[in-house]
């Protein structure tokens, strides 16, 4: 049994369940929910040590909500992972695409197959809580004319047969998942990537100054996601992921953040993980 437990949101065959493995070995003790604010939930209550958050994908963006969470929840950052996604188009067996009349799956998982579903009008689209979710009610429920967009390993686990294989739009498509804990990470002197938000204030141009003086100092922005402060009218935060080759010119930048554009909160440092 591990030592610690980890929270993923989604079912065994699910990516963030693949996430999990890869990142924490095979034995690894799972904590699964339906939805990702338990995720953050079990981690900031101590129930989790870890968790595993999807943050974006190469295809359908930033999910902006899990920002607030890692927000809300006082989580941090320990490090992130690029999962590549391949989608499967799965049913039960013996059954061929034109007996489908309608198909489930995730939200992101259905906007990375449009192009693909879009030649099939007659398929029925159907959001669900999770990929691999839909493959295991369709084995225990043995619905025939109902498709899952999930995993190869979904497959493999709920007994499905992919009937469509490698379905995403685009074929170099990647999910960046985040991994997450209670406590706050340790000062990475060799990081070279880190999270973090900034509220502005209310001033004439500020987020073009601010964006001016992060280049200056050398941070090159990977992500920019603004949300209106509620209980500060005409104020938005703005979270931010950022690279950057000196770690002393990062922090430096973050000094100036708060001495002239507003309240900084550093979610973590960690290195970049992208190929």
């Amino acid at each position: 049994m591990s030592e610690f437990k980890v929270a993923i949101q989604g079912i065994p065959g699910s990516f963030h369940h693949q996430v999990a493995l890869r990142y924490f070995g095979n034995d690894a003790e799972l904590l699964t929910f339906n939805t990702f604010e338990p995720v953050a939930k079990a981690v900031a209550m101590g129930e989790a040590k870890f968790g595993v958050m999807a943050i974006e994908n190469s295809i359908a963006g930033a999910i902006l909500p899990n920002y607030d969470l890692i927000d809300r929840y006082e989580l941090n950052i320990r490090d992130e992972y690029y999962l590549p996604i391949a989608h499967q188009f799965m049913a039960l067996p013996g059954q061929k695409i034109e007996d489908i009349h309608s198909v489930a799956s995730h939200p992101m998982a259905l906007l990375q197959c449009k192009t693909f579903l879009a030649k099939y009008p007659h398929i029925i689209q159907k959001e669900d809580i999770d990929t691999a979710s839909v493959a295991k009610r369709i084995s225990e429920q043995k619905l025939k004319g109902t498709a899952a967009i999930a995993s190869e390993i979904a497959a493999e686990i709920y007994g499905l047969e992919i009937l469509a294989k490698d379905i995403q739009t685009v074929k170099d498509n990647f999910t960046r998942f985040i991994i997450l804990q209670k406590e706050k990470t340790e000062t990475l002197y060799t990081a070279n990537k880190a999270s973090f938000k900034i509220t502005i204030k209310n001033q004439a141009g500020g987020l073009a100054k601010l964006l001016t003086m992060l280049f200056e100092k050398g941070l090159d922005l990977s992500k920019i996601q603004s949300i209106p402060v509620i209980d500060k009218p005409w104020e938005y935060a703005f979270f931010m992921d950022a690279e950057f080759k000196n770690y002393a010119s990062f922090q430096e930048a973050m000094e100036l953040c708060q001495l002239n554009f507003g309240e900084v909160k550093i979610f973590g440092e960690y290195l970049s993980r992208k190929q």
